[in-house]
């Protein structure tokens, strides 16, 4: 489904799943360092529902840090969908490194496979018009880096990664500052070039106010489908270069009317704080 999702770097990558499995680990594994015998072992992973895949490489990772010696060969590729009862990965290795790295290997792909599946299903609604599906910033602490690369798996766009990644001008930062235009206006000339600056607006005066001042992306936020018909004509006509995100309460049921307003971004949470785990299991054989 997905052309390219990207992992972070093994410098950013590989902290975050030290402190997962230090997380499950603790002081160690008393089950598995008690009860171990035979030295090396093998196991497959099995889809316990029908989803999109994701995460795979990141658990091989998991393991990894355990144990380099451990070899985990995905099965599918990522984004490809499984039926229940696929097999998608097998592992062979050290012993008390499957069993240690388990749970967290799992988990981990179990998370992202929900979010790409769910993903993808808000993407299939529209993949035959130009509107590009985008995330949020709703995501689990400490996760972000890992959901956003499901969102992408699934086939969707990642919106900025953090506050330093652009300029959001939402409705609380046009409270504190007195406006849209004295919130553009104070901001265009401290932050660093190449950044873009995005106004939230909820109104027809707010999208002509963000014109007016220059905005480079116009969201129009939980407007009603006709009203935000009437917003992109009248950015289409001022300048075309004005990209337009639409936002707020976006469902499966009304992604497509959105969409079909012209806008050419659409945000939403959904896929990601609303999405399934998908249920995978480890069997060693």
């Amino acid at each position: 489904m997905n052309k390219l999702g990207l992992l972070p770097p093994t410098i950013v990558l590989e902290p975050l799943l030290h402190s997962f499995l230090l997380e499950d680990i603790g002081r160690g594994d008393r089950t598995t360092q008690a009860l171990i015998e035979r030295e090396r072992g093998q196991a497959k992973w099995v889809a316990k529902a029908d989803g999109v895949i994701a995460g795979l490489p990141v658990a091989a990772k998991v393991f990894n840090l355990l144990n380099e010696k451990v070899n985990f060969v995905a099965v599918v590729a990522e984004g490809e969908s499984r039926e229940r009862g696929d097999v998608v990965a097998e592992i062979e290795g050290p012993l008390d490194a499957l069993l240690t790295g388990e749970r967290v290997a799992l988990n981990i792909v179990m998370r992202l496979s929900g979010i790409a599946t769910l993903t993808k299903k808000y993407v299939e609604k529209i993949a035959d018009l130009p509107t590009k599906l985008v995330d949020t910033r709703k995501t689990t602490p400490g996760l972000r880096l890992l959901e956003k690369y499901a969102i992408a798996i699934g086939g969707a766009v990642n919106h900025r990664m953090g506050l330093d990644d652009a300029v959001m001008i939402k409705d609380n930062h046009i409270a504190a500052a007195g406006g849209i235009g004295e919130a553009i206006s104070r901001i265009r000339y401290q932050v660093p070039y190449p950044l873009t600056i995005e106004v939230e607006t909820e109104n027809l005066a707010q999208v002509k106010e963000a014109l007016q001042y220059g905005a480079d992306i116009i969201m129009l936020d939980n407007m009603p489908v006709d009203l935000m018909r009437q917003a992109v004509s009248l950015i289409r006509k001022h300048d075309s270069r004005v990209k337009i995100e639409a936002s707020g309460n976006i469902t499966l049921e009304t992604i497509r009317p959105v969409a079909e307003t012209g806008v050419d971004y659409i945000s939403s949470s959904a896929p990601i704080t609303q999405s399934s785990w998908l249920d995978l299991s480890m069997k060693i054989q």
